[in-house]
């Protein structure tokens, strides 16, 4: 595609250089090719994890918008599952976008996965992957990332999917609008927990003062994002926060704060799951414990299951284990069994993954 080519030959603004831990240049030129390569005939499918978070939403849809100012023509952005958008993300440019996984395309030229460590998140628009003709590029930051991907541009010190999507479109040659921008910026601000969390590095804050220069409006989509709430999921939130438990013996004795919530909670205050992800952060604020959980009830003997660690505490460690993935700060995974029986596995598995201190080293 001449466009895309003619784009791609712009000039790059300097960033850092790889500390030897993420993408090799040949990643970056391997994923920077299958996107020239492209022609105007050619099909793009977007896919991004099931349950998709601010960072796998805005990352494939920012991408998008980089595509179609390349002039690709045919694209589809998708996630498994059904097709609901958490109430905190439908302000987000690009939902028009999105397609039904069931109405997505069964042969594309090329497919482009963001923020998943594995492709089991895909669920059943994994198949995709395995076509005869078809290239994938896989986008993300998580370390326990398995490298499913023909084409794997993975950077665990990234803090976001949306750091490794906004270089790609810069090696692509495609300057930031403000569409890109809020998509980006919306990821970026969701899994730094707005610029909070320890992966909030000065090369973080430089990318926010790019996307920021576009002139979107950061006070109006923090309120969106993060200070709106369904009064429904207030009330829900009391009842699982009632429940906490602190167990300071765990991981060491550095400590283990955790809670659970139900179906029967959702239904009872009438709230979809997906008002349940912020409930991590009043859980972690406990002084007392470097390691919070929250476990989620998806099924009769299944739940979702979302840590996040203070430093002490390699929580992806634990979630590799027990079927999930992350990075060492916030991880997950699917826990069967009772709630109390999930907490249990967890913590068999804590001990094993706290992190030595410098004088241990």
């Amino acid at each position: 595609m001449t466009e895309i080519g003619r784009a791609a030959g712009a000039a790059l603004a300097e960033r850092p250089v790889s500390d030897g831990t993420g993408p090799s240049e040949a990643d970056w030129a391997a994923a920077v090719a299958a996107v020239r390569d492209l022609t105007p005939d050619s099909r793009v499918l977007l896919i991004c994890h099931v349950n998709p978070d601010g960072d796998a939403l805005g990352s494939m849809l920012g991408f998008a918008f980089g595509l179609r100012r390349l002039g690709v023509r045919h694209l589809q952005t998708t996630f498994p599952g059904p097709p609901e958008v958490p109430e905190p993300l439908r302000g987000l440019p690009g939902l028009d976008l999105l397609v039904p996984a069931d109405e997505a395309w069964l042969d594309p030229d090329l497919v482009i996965c963001f923020d998943a460590a594995s492709a089991s998140r895909l669920g059943t628009l994994a198949g995709r992957l395995d076509r005869v003709g078809t290239t994938t590029v896989v986008l993300d930051h998580h370390a326990s990332n398995t490298r499913f991907g023909g084409i794997n541009v993975i950077d665990p010190a990234a803090a976001a999917t949306s750091v490794v999507a906004e270089e790609l479109l810069a090696r692509l040659g495609v300057p930031l609008d403000a569409e890109i921008a809020e998509c980006l910026y919306v990821a970026l601000a969701t899994d730094t927990g707005s610029f909070r969390f320890a992966m909030t590095t000065p090369a973080v804050h430089e990318m926010a003062a790019r996307l920021l220069a576009t002139g979107i409006r950061p006070g109006e989509i923090s309120r969106r994002i993060f200070d709106t709430r369904p009064f429904g999921a207030i009330r829900l939130y009391g009842d699982v926060l009632s429940r906490v438990q602190l167990a300071p013996d765990a991981a060491c004795g550095l400590g283990l704060v955790w809670t659970y919530a139900t179906l029967d909670d959702l239904t009872r205050h009438g709230q979809r799951p997906y008002v349940l992800e912020p409930l991590i952060d009043s859980v972690r604020c406990a002084a007392e414990a470097d390691v919070s959980c929250v476990v989620k009830q998806i099924a009769e003997d299944e739940w979702a299951v979302s840590m996040r660690s203070k430093g002490g505490v390699d929580v992806s460690q634990v979630a590799v284990v027990l079927g999930g993935g992350g990075h060492r700060f916030a991880a997950g995974f699917t826990g069967r069994g009772s709630a109390t029986e999930v907490v249990d596995a967890i913590r068999d598995e804590l001990d094993r993954a706290v992190v030595p201190t410098e004088d241990q080293r």
